[in-house]
């Protein structure tokens, strides 16, 4: 999730079990050891655009790396507690902060490898949006109330809410995940696979996305007191000897098409505007539409040269217009 979560939550646990007159020491080191994993992001290259993928969430976010990672903070932030803490006490607190990274970003859509080195899996329970205010705002606020009292009651509340509104989120899933299935027989379907993905900031919209006869079907699912379904559009999986039969099955560039297609979990097709460009269907800011928030755009004339790495995040007065429109249930 993003970082502002993570640093609370990696607060939150440690000051739910410290003594009042370590609280703030908890907090800091709990709440920096919470973000830490993120630092994985520093991993790039400026030849390969897709390496920042294959290790964004990987090591540094598996649990076997938990009580390494947590050393390597202690080591670092010690010296800012010596004074307070045994180095026994805030290791703890690092560890307990450490841990709460990789379960949290498991929690979302993107996919998190927690079995890294057994297994490249990117685990993903789809219960919780990467940015979710309902649950960060009110955690932030518990968490700095608890160090304001100086009372781990309140992080023990604050921990309470996350853990509720993850299960809320896992409910919500479920019947997301039924209106699909439903959705997906009236068109007298029978999916190869189905997921639904929490829309942004939100449990209250569900992108879903199935396939069938090498074909992803993209709707929009709003489980609120009832359900409402927001029909979408199709588009082809991808076939590189169909879509791209020019490029060589040994060049760079079908290489980085396998890491796409691992890092996307196998849904990607081709742009229906841009031939040239391989979009991850998954992710869009409006739930029914396929209108990718990344991909990457492939140049048959230059095969050994790495591909390269497309982000499309702007947003429209109109997109944002759509987005609320399905939110509040138009």
């Amino acid at each position: 999730m993003d970082p502002f979560t993570q640093g609370a939550l990696g607060a939150a646990l440690p000051q739910s079990l410290a003594r009042p007159e370590v609280i703030k020491r908890a907090a800091l080191l709990g709440c920096f050891s919470g973000m830490a994993p993120d630092l994985d992001v520093l991993i790039q290259s400026p030849t390969d655009p897709l390496l920042f993928l294959e290790f964004h969430r990987q090591f540094t976010h598996a649990l076997i790396f938990i009580p390494l990672g947590a050393l390597i903070c202690c080591l670092l932030l010690y010296p800012l507690v010596r004074r307070h803490l045994s180095f026994r006490q805030a290791y703890l607190f690092c560890l307990l902060g450490y841990g709460t990274h990789g379960l949290l970003d498991a929690c979302t859509t993107y996919g998190t490898q927690l079995l890294w080195p057994f297994s490249d899996a990117r685990i993903a329970w789809n219960n919780v949006s990467v940015v979710d205010p309902l649950v960060t705002l009110p955690l932030i606020v518990l968490v700095t109330i608890a160090l304001v009292k100086k009372n781990p009651v309140f992080a023990r509340i604050g921990m309470v809410w996350v853990c509720a509104y993850l299960l809320l989120g896992v409910l919500q899933r479920e019947r997301a995940e039924a209106a699909g299935q439903a959705l997906a027989e009236s068109r007298g379907h029978d999916p190869v696979r189905l997921e639904a993905k929490p829309g942004f900031a939100n449990l209250l919209v569900w992108k879903i996305v199935y396939e069938t006869d090498a074909r992803f079907y993209v709707d929009a699912v709003r489980v609120g007191l009832g359900t409402r379904v927001y029909p979408g559009d199709s588009i082809s999986q991808l076939n590189v000897a169909r879509d791209f039969p020019d490029l060589r099955e040994n060049s760079r560039q079908r290489a980085d098409i396998e890491r796409f297609r691992w890092f996307s979990n196998d849904y990607l097709a081709v742009d229906q505007v841009d031939p040239d460009r391989i979009v991850d269907v998954r992710y869009s800011m409006v739930a029914n539409e396929i209108e990718a928030l990344w991909s990457i755009r492939i140049n048959q004339q230059s095969q050994d040269q790495h591909v390269a790495y497309v982000t499309q995040r702007q947003t429209s007065e109109d997109m944002v217009a759509r987005f609320m429109a399905l939110l509040i249930g138009k």
